[in-house]
């Protein structure tokens, strides 16, 4: 039977190599972001693998948006089996200088449309009793940083969601999964912005995306007698 993944936040490095990973399954990948353009260099890869790949351009934000795009995978594509949250927001702002808008929009990136992505899941998997819905943490989602408060209490209540839904879900057949990776992940932001952080990639130092998304699909695999719910991932070298 064809089944599909949601990926919301399919960028260039996790959300597409997660894209990847469960497309190489037999999923249909429906691949999500703000802008439809960007997704086109990922649907191709994903097709030149044999996969397929449906790109969709989507403010996670809106809850009229989100709510057509479920009905429309649902409608069109296949059943939703799977659902990966990963819009990050990964902002860094003195508290004095962290305006109200700052504040609100990431928490609306970060946790309020992850709610959004979760409930449009449950809605379709529940009757089926089945399907998997991982959200994608961060260190901030269980302690606060330096000029990180914005971001942190976003990631912290996208903790509680999923945490709620678990407990919900689960005894209906839903895994409901949150994943805490902590460490810089190699992508081209990293490689710009923190070169020295990014020169430990010769030493394993930073976070290979193939590597996490084997991990999400490894969540997804489990059976439901020893599932998983929180997941932690960070480099060898990282203290914590």
């Amino acid at each position: 039977m064809s089944k599909s993944i949601i990926v919301i936040g399919a960028g260039d490095a996790l959300g597409g190599a997660i894209a990847k990973r469960f497309a190489r399954e037999g999923f249909e990948a429906v691949i999500v972001r703000r802008h439809a353009d960007q997704l086109e260099p990922l649907a191709q890869a994903i097709r030149a693998e044999g996969g397929k790949a449906h790109p969709f351009g989507v403010d996670a934000r809106q809850e009229d948006q989100m709510v057509a795009l479920f009905d429309r995978v649902e409608a069109e594509i296949a059943p939703v089996e799977a659902c990966v949250f990963n819009i990050g927001a990964n902002v860094n702002f003195p508290i004095a200088e962290t305006t109200a808008r700052v504040f609100s929009k990431v928490w609306e990136m970060a946790c309020f449309s992850g709610f959004l992505a979760g409930r449009e899941s449950a809605k379709r998997m529940t009757p089926r009793g089945r399907g998997t819905i991982i959200f994608t943490g961060a260190t901030a989602s269980v302690r606060g940083g330096k000029g990180f408060a914005a971001f942190a209490a976003a990631k912290h209540g996208l903790r509680a969601v999923s945490q709620s839904m678990a407990r919900e879900l689960g005894p209906q057949g839903i895994h409901v999964a949150h994943t805490i990776i902590d460490g810089a992940i190699d992508t081209a932001w990293i490689a710009e912005n923190f070169p020295a952080r990014y020169a430990l990639k010769e030493q394993d130092g930073i976070l290979n995306p193939d590597h996490i998304a084997d991990a999400y699909w490894t969540l997804h695999a489990q059976p439901r007698d020893a599932w998983t719910h929180e997941l932690d991932l960070r480099p060898w070298m990282e203290t914590f």
